[in-house]
């Protein structure tokens, strides 16, 4: 497997989070780097330049007592060394070294001991453990052993905890001008993405303006075009089907009247019928072409929606029954969705004998199934009936059906209010409707 893609699932998937991911790899690179280079080199050289400046003055004061003939003479040496030098010396005369053990931070006591080694050379013990404050070195002389307290801040720069906060104080502060300056980037990009998603789902967006970078405005720019040229389209295709239905209805009203003038003679009826199927037609064509309109996105109650539809039904003598969980609101276009709702139960009230509705939130999405015994749709004419004017009965019979804009119009309204409509097999034999909105 290619490495980079071993890398994928676990890199941000925002362009927030990959921006400032650009930014800090190179960062921390920056620090690893700086810190490696300086604890190699200027650590490395200041704390063996004071290692063997200790060691110096232990050969110093060990080069002393070799001087120093009787015990007054020594502890002048001493007080000497204490006063001028910070080192704490003792002398224990006929003692042996047990050990030459090294204990405590592994750097100073690698530093120390290869001091001692090079300056002194003699066995000695290192202890950095024993206290905070303090190392104690041991050296086995010829006739005792030297015991030497040292200061650790003599052998230790305190310039690394000051190298390391500047470091990463600095790194910080400039992440977080780093964050201020990109979310001010990715905010025009992310109002975009929101206005294109309103949009979709024909909510209104009147303060969206072009904002940001000079790309983003330009990105803008082109959305607000575009929904401009839709919005033209949809008008234009509106009025001339509005226009088209009301020329064709004064005909029609006259042919109405004609008719009615022939009560009595044979075939008026069926022309009557023909006629007021003509009428429901362009009914049909005019809703579609209509589409959602002008309508405004509210906050509505889709139980009472629902419940509504189920109760118009009932008084069609139509065995339904609905359970919906709790009071479910989203923001939706009460008109608009009502109607594609409607098609949907109409749909399986004509074509089976018990309906059932079933409504609840599932993850932040409302989700209604129409279920109904009737003899359901083959899986693979599943995706034709949403198509304008299909039909399974091809006779175009207005008697088993509309004029095959139905179940077009339901989708078209679901998913431009982002949801999604599905057909599946229900329980029962018949077909189920899966419609899914946003809350």
């Amino acid at each position: 497997m290619h490495f980079s893609t071993m890398l994928k699932p676990y890199l941000p998937k925002s362009l927030l989070g990959r921006s400032v991911l650009i930014i800090v790899t190179p960062l921390i690179l920056l620090q690893v780097i700086s810190a490696t280079v300086f604890f190699e080199n200027h650590w490395e050289k200041v704390g063996r330049r004071l290692a063997l400046g200790v060691a110096g003055e232990i050969a110093v004061a060990i080069d002393g007592m070799r001087r120093a003939t009787d015990s007054s003479s020594r502890l002048a040496l001493f007080q000497q060394m204490r006063g001028a030098l910070q080192l704490d010396l003792h002398y224990e005369p006929g003692g042996v070294l047990k050990d030459t053990r090294k204990l405590g931070e592994t750097i100073l006591v690698r530093q120390m001991t290869g001091a001692m080694d090079e300056t002194v050379n003699k066995p000695h013990r290192i202890d950095a453990e024993s206290s905070d404050r303090f190392v104690d070195i041991d050296v086995q002389l010829a006739d005792g052993v030297l015991s030497v307290t040292v200061p650790r801040k003599r052998l230790f720069s305190t310039t690394t905890y000051v190298f390391v906060l500047w470091m990463a104080g600095t790194s910080m502060l400039l992440f977080a001008v780093a964050m201020v300056f990109m979310r001010n980037q990715v905010r025009p990009i992310r109002r975009l993405a929101q206005a294109a998603n309103d949009f979709g789902m024909g909510r209104d967006t009147p303060r969206f303006k072009p904002e940001g970078a000079s790309e983003v405005r330009r990105a803008a720019g082109a959305f607000i075009a575009m929904r401009n040229r839709i919005r033209r389209h949809i008008q234009q295709r509106t009025d001339m089907l509005a226009g088209v239905s009301h020329d064709l209805r004064t005909p029609l009203t006259r042919m109405k009247l004609q008719l009615e003038m022939m009560d009595g003679v044979d075939g008026v009826a069926d022309l009557k019928t023909d006629i007021t199927d003509m009428e429901h037609m362009l009914e049909e064509y005019l809703a579609f072409a209509r589409g959602e309109g002008g309508e405004a996105t509210v906050e509505f109650s889709l139980s009472d929606m629902l419940q509504d539809i189920t109760t118009q039904a009932r008084r069609k003598s139509a065995a339904i029954d609905l359970h919906c969980e709790g009071d479910i609101r989203a923001p939706i276009k009460p008109n608009a969705l009502k109607r594609a709702l409607t098609n949907l139960v109409e749909n399986s009230i004509r074509h089976g004998q018990n309906v059932s509705i079933r409504s609840g939130v599932r993850a932040e999405t409302v989700e209604i199934v129409i279920d109904d015994d009737g003899p359901g749709i083959p899986p693979e004419n599943r995706n034709d009936v949403f198509k304008p004017f299909f039909r399974l009965d091809k006779s175009r019979n207005s008697g088993t059906g509309g004029v095959g804009l139905g179940m077009t119009i339901a989708r078209d309204v679901i998913r431009g209010h982002g949801g999604e409509i599905v057909l599946d097999d229900a329980p029962g034999g018949g077909l189920r409707v899966r419609v899914s909105l946003p809350v």
